[in-house]
């Protein structure tokens, strides 16, 4: 069985996994034990979804997580007002939004007005502001550009991971808001309830803390470790937990 996908905490939580071309979910919920051992990385092939049931198609290229024939790129993401599409198609409400990452890394981003709180949830935001309503995505994306030059639109792995443990510099973040005509706001609580930054692992095994975006985090032999989904994407995997040493945390040995 190959891992080819995740879903992140937005949307139900869950590893895609593939077995011969039939996609299985595995939710991950709070108290679950996962049992996978990483074996060999190829690429995660693609995941056909315009039939009733979606399917996977296999790739064995040694390229991961995925080759270049199934590398896909979201054309938007770069996007700052001028559309990079042969014809522009981004005529539905879009929300400019200021994302909180404790304890004091915020973000400008842009999504369909319908999505906003399913996609502050999905980046794994502790706090998010509706700042702007528009009528079309290259508008938003324009004013998104234009707050980029002094706030950040992008949020690397490792600032999330030591985000984990912290609280939101309130302070910071009320400073941030007086800057603009705050429409709604947003606090998210994933249930983590961590006291010490988890340890980074690419593992797929232990019991399951919780999942805040994208990142896992996983309970084991003591230490509870935070896993990037993403890195777990192309591994084929056995049942059965690791066998490989693992860092340990300080904590574990008291």
């Amino acid at each position: 069985m190959q891992l080819v996908g995740y879903e992140p905490s937005g949307r139900g939580a869950a590893l895609l996994c593939s077995d011969g071309g039939s996609l299985e979910r595995r939710y991950l919920e709070p108290g679950d034990t996962l049992s996978y051992s990483l074996e060999g990385r190829h690429c995660a092939g693609t995941i056909d979804w315009s039939g009733d049931e979606p399917e996977h198609v296999a790739c064995d290229r040694p390229s991961t997580p995925y080759c270049e024939y199934h590398t896909s790129t979201w054309i938007c993401a770069r996007c700052t007002g001028t559309c990079l599409k042969d014809e522009m198609d981004c005529y539905e409400e879009h929300a400019v939004y200021v994302a909180a990452f404790a304890p004091d890394t915020f973000k400008v981003g842009v999504t369909k007005s319908r999505r906003l709180e399913t996609r502050l949830r999905e980046q794994g935001a502790d706090r998010g502001a509706h700042i702007h309503t528009v009528s079309n995505g290259r508008i938003a994306r324009e004013i998104e550009a234009e707050i980029a030059e002094w706030l950040v639109d992008r949020v690397r792995t490792p600032t999330k991971i030591r985000s984990l443990a912290s609280s939101v510099d309130r302070e910071a973040w009320e400073a941030v808001l007086a800057k603009f005509d705050v429409h709604e706001r947003f606090a998210f609580d994933y249930g983590l309830g961590l006291e010490s930054q988890p340890v980074p692992e690419t593992i797929a095994s232990g019991i399951v803390v919780g999942l805040k975006g994208r990142l896992l985090v996983l309970e084991n032999g003591g230490t509870t470790y935070a896993v990037d989904m993403r890195d777990l994407v192309g591994y084929d995997v056995t049942e059965g937990t690791t066998s490989r040493d693992l860092q340990s945390s300080l904590g574990s040995f008291g």
